[in-house]
């Protein structure tokens, strides 16, 4: 009737989604009541439209149209936002096709920043809402120096305080260099950038595809005898309002502290 294998009841039951009217305490197995169909086939096509399992129970255990109805837009969010990386990663790879396989070569030189004060605010995220987060931190940072008359005097930055992917959440510092120091509360705050011996690239093109660079500098960085001394920052050099993605240029930096050999 419900189109559920035995797997997916026993996981739906250990999980207390979709617990069984009664259960054989000789045999162990499940029994279901009619009435428990239509939970089940609520689960089924939840499932069927990749629906996390703890925000299934939420529907299914909904007082009201309405909350099952909020839970069913944002996950139609969350999957448009998908939708749009992997049209992103198709274009991507559509240009790889069309350079026969050539990969975007960058260079790599080493200079010296100077200290910088910055205003800034830090954020936890991860990958899957990092665009997200970054839009939503930015708006906070900026409309914060809006308030108390502060205009940013560089470009925007970010500094990656931790490693982030499919698995693991991170601290990422977001901000923008002033020229007075300011403090507008506990989320935005004033301090000084460290200076020092930076090896640094351009990446020309989409956010998305700024991994390679990273690449390209956590090599050529051991190759010439250098260490990672901090964490890498990046500095967007155009807004992405104003030109295409195809256009966009960041510039990405990792401090070192030893000379080249």
């Amino acid at each position: 009737m419900t189109r559920l294998s035995v797997k997916a009841l026993r996981l739906y039951d250990e999980n207390g989604l979709l617990p069984p009217a009664h259960v054989d305490p000789s045999s162990g197995y499940r029994y279901y009541d009619f009435e428990q169909a239509l939970a089940a086939e609520k689960v089924r096509i939840l499932r069927s439209v990749d629906m996390p399992l703890d925000e299934i129970r939420l529907i299914v255990e909904a007082d009201s149209p309405e909350v099952a109805r909020k839970q069913l837009e944002a996950h139609r969010e969350r999957l448009a936002e998908r939708l749009v990386a992997q049209q992103r990663i198709l274009a991507y790879l559509e240009t790889l096709i069309e350079r026969e396989g050539d990969i975007v070569v960058y260079d790599v030189e080493i200079t010296e920043a100077a200290p910088k004060l910055i205003a800034a605010t830090k954020v936890n995220t991860n990958l899957r809402r990092i665009g997200t987060d970054i839009g939503t931190g930015f708006g906070t940072l900026m409309q914060a120096l809006g308030r108390n008359g502060v205009a940013g005097s560089g470009p925007l930055l970010i500094v990656y305080h931790s490693v982030i992917d499919e698995e693991t959440d991170g601290d990422i510092e977001l901000g923008v260099p002033i020229d007075q120091e300011v403090s507008v509360g506990t989320e935005v705050y004033s301090r000084e950038l460290e200076g020092g011996l930076m090896a640094t690239t351009m990446h020309t093109g989409p956010y998305e595809e700024i991994g390679l660079a990273y690449h390209t500098l956590t090599a050529w960085i051991s190759e010439h005898g250098h260490e990672i001394a901090g964490p890498p920052r990046e500095s967007y050099l155009n807004d992405p309002q104003m030109v295409q993605p195809e256009e966009l240029l960041t510039q990405v930096e990792f401090p070192i502290s030893s000379q080249e050999r």
